[in-house]
């Protein structure tokens, strides 16, 4: 008899929904041109890609050329970063801040950067795992390129006021980026009324496949690409382009989850593991980070 799992792993990955893998299944069976080539599958595949694309901007309120298909995350975020700071229009500023709970593939970007001649202010959270965002307006100077704070942590899971340093951002004249890989399709993420320039975003979190992701990059937004190649995606990202996997982060946004129910049964775990409510609880256990601003 097969053991039966119950696998409480979402934040790592999830898996593909059963309505996302017949449309990735469906492009990999008819829709197998390359987006690229000229002849009938090639348009084919160009259109399937280009309505997965319209499709995502519009869910986030951007345009379709704003959207550059990656494969994921940690791509996305090397993207962002050292695209926007080795772009030749940007060699003037050389001062980045970033939270100190970001993903690794922002920190040791960061790094890389460093190496580079780069200053990078690191801004600590509070004690419910939250960025301040006095220390963001204290530390943004006038050679400052980019700010960059996830949206939503990828451990603890607090939601950070990502809308509040947008809008500080713009107003200092400096480019935001989040790392949206955790909140994408969990909260609304509206980018022109948020003032973000950059997000980041991976298929697989949400129900896609791994290997597709995408990075919005606000038109005004000088960036440069970091693999060289062909003139793909705006000429930001060189290579095939995922048609299937495109498909299937578009087909994602259309899964239905409860929400509320989700939300209960993270509830009722936290009361437990407490003590709250009647339950035995765990001796010596805390919560590590806010519960209310948390996904």
């Amino acid at each position: 008899m097969a053991k039966k799992i119950i696998y409480l792993d979402n934040a790592a990955t999830t898996k593909v929904d059963g309505k996302v893998a017949e449309e990735v299944e469906k492009v990999f069976l008819e829709g197998y041109g390359n987006a690229s080539s000229q002849h009938q599958c090639g348009r084919n595949a160009k259109k399937i890609l280009e309505d997965a694309r319209e499709k995502i901007a519009r869910f986030i309120n951007a345009k379709p050329s704003e959207i550059i298909f990656t494969s994921g995350g940690s791509e996305g975020n090397n993207l962002a970063l050292k695209g926007v700071a080795f772009h030749p229009d940007n060699k003037n500023k050389k001062h980045i801040i970033v939270s100190q709970i970001e993903h690794s593939s922002i920190l040791e970007s960061c790094k890389t950067l460093e190496k580079n001649g780069y200053e990078v202010d690191y801004v600590p959270v509070d004690k419910d795992g939250i960025v301040d965002v006095g220390e963001i307006r204290k530390k943004i100077r006038k050679d400052t390129l980019l700010v960059s704070v996830m949206h939503v942590n990828n451990e603890i899971g607090t939601i950070q006021p990502i809308e509040e340093i947008g809008k500080l951002c713009r107003g200092r004249g400096v480019y935001f980026h989040s790392d949206c890989v955790q909140s994408f399709i969990k909260l609304d993420i509206d980018v022109e009324k948020m003032n973000i320039d950059m997000i980041s975003v991976s298929g697989h979190k949400v129900f896609a496949p791994k290997g597709i992701g995408f990075l919005y990059v606000q038109e005004d937004v000088k960036i440069s690409p970091i693999i060289d190649g062909g003139a793909h995606e705006n000429n930001l990202r060189a290579g095939t382009e995922n048609v299937a996997g495109a498909a299937g982060l578009a087909a994602a946004i259309d899964v239905k989850k409860d929400k509320k129910k989700i939300e209960r049964i993270r509830d009722r775990i936290l009361d437990g593991v407490a003590g709250v409510a009647g339950a035995a609880g765990v001796a010596g256990a805390r919560l590590n980070g806010s519960r209310e601003k948390r996904i």
